[in-house]
């Protein structure tokens, strides 16, 4: 098997080889982080806040402490620094007062960095995510294709139409495994792990958002992300969740935001341009992985035996369409269109004044011809599971 490379490689030596400023690299639990830094910099000095030698030397937050456990002239990797208890000081700290080192920290919650700050890092940062595994990383890691590219996302917004491929490799039968078991790279060696994909699930809400010290009532945060889980592809109704739940809907926002900022899950808005018949306001919600959404579920059926077969790919295709969106750079928003009178198109790309309709359908299906005579100008584009990628 090939070494695990990632889409960001090359973007963050990139940043090294240009510029000084911190970089710091966000992603859940075990999406790969420390992997892919030690991969690019395998001789640079990692500090682990886990350890307490280390995180008690940090926290003291002083030049002349960290002078003597920090070597100048380097690459100096800070892991999980939202441990400390102020991450912000002591990353303001090395970048101002220690010379010629390039800092690169990183964190399982934007949250956890933010909310712990007291010191700005605004002029001194850039900011990076990693999310578990596109498609396409994980067919290059299993060695079943040779190149690591992006393609079906340029394919998406080309004006050119997607067409089914006949592939050496049985396509139906790894997109199956994926919308069960998700694409956190444990899976890759361990595939079908779902004892892992749970153990995982708890950590990130019994451990990492419990950290956060945000949540009052860790069952009643299970319970929201798991009708979350039931309701991906949906317009999010905030009011009867809060009526389930017997939570006020303040509190569901609450959750939900800390559960985005956790990297469990993102959310869609709706486009519209002020159309009396447009939504408006109400989100969608999907998960960054459908391993972890499954779990929570506790559903690992055969997708071919499962009611939400299209559901999973909608999310899946959504995800993906994020990731390439970030990691390429692209710029484009990305957005849901619904009416009133229930037309609708899955997915929206907009960048200035250019449109894309995408309707994603696992099998087959079309665009709305709603939004297609409302937005003559737009591209649009059926996403199935035979023509989604690229060759």
């Amino acid at each position: 098997m090939k070494p695990l490379k990632r889409h960001l490689e090359d973007s963050i030596k990139s940043h090294f080889n240009s510029y000084k400023e911190i970089l710091i690299l966000l992603g859940a639990r075990q999406v790969g982080k420390t992997t892919l830094l030690k991969r690019i910099f395998p001789n640079a000095y990692y500090f682990l806040v886990d350890n307490e030698p280390v995180k008690k030397n940090l926290e003291s937050y002083d030049i002349f402490t960290y002078k003597q456990f920090i070597p100048k002239n380097t690459v100096i990797v800070i892991d999980e620094i939202h441990q400390l208890s102020d991450p912000g000081r002591a990353a303001k700290i090395i970048y101002d007062q220690i010379p010629n080192v390039k800092l690169i920290i990183t964190g399982s919650s934007s949250l956890n960095i933010k909310n712990k700050t007291t010191e700005s890092l605004a002029g001194r940062k850039i900011d990076y995510n990693l999310y578990p595994l596109t498609f396409v990383e994980y067919l290059y890691q299993n060695e079943i294709i040779n190149t690591l590219n992006l393609n079906f996302f340029n394919d998406i917004a080309s004006v050119n139409p997607l067409k089914k491929t006949v592939y050496s490799f049985d396509l139906q039968k790894i997109l199956n495994q994926v919308l069960t078991y998700g694409l956190y790279p444990h899976v890759i060696n361990y595939p079908g792990d779902e004892k892992y994909l749970r153990n995982l699930t708890d950590s990130v809400i019994f451990k990492d958002i419990a950290d956060l010290q945000l949540i009052e009532d860790r069952n009643a945060a299970l319970n929201i992300l798991k009708l979350l889980a039931h309701q991906i592809g949906n317009l999010v109704n905030l009011t009867e969740i809060s009526k389930r739940l017997q939570k006020d809907v303040r509190t569901i926002q609450k959750y939900i935001q800390i559960f985005e900022k956790s990297y469990l899950i993102f959310t869609l808005s709706p486009f519209s341009k002020n159309k009396r018949d447009e939504i408006g306001k109400t989100q969608k919600i999907y998960f960054y992985d459908l391993g972890i959404r499954n779990a929570l579920i506790n559903n690992f059926t055969d997708i071919n035996l499962r009611p939400d077969r299209g559901q999973l790919f909608e999310n899946f295709i959504i995800t993906e369409c994020l990731k390439a969106n970030q990691y390429l750079n692209a710029g484009y928003a990305l957005h849901f269109w619904r009416t009133k009178h229930q037309a609708e198109v899955d997915l929206v790309l907009q960048k200035q004044e250019q449109l894309i309709g995408i309707e994603i359908k696992y099998s087959n299906g079309r665009v709305s011809k709603a939004f297609s005579n409302r937005y003559p100008e737009a591209l649009t584009k059926l996403i199935t599971s035979l023509n989604f990628l690229s060759q």
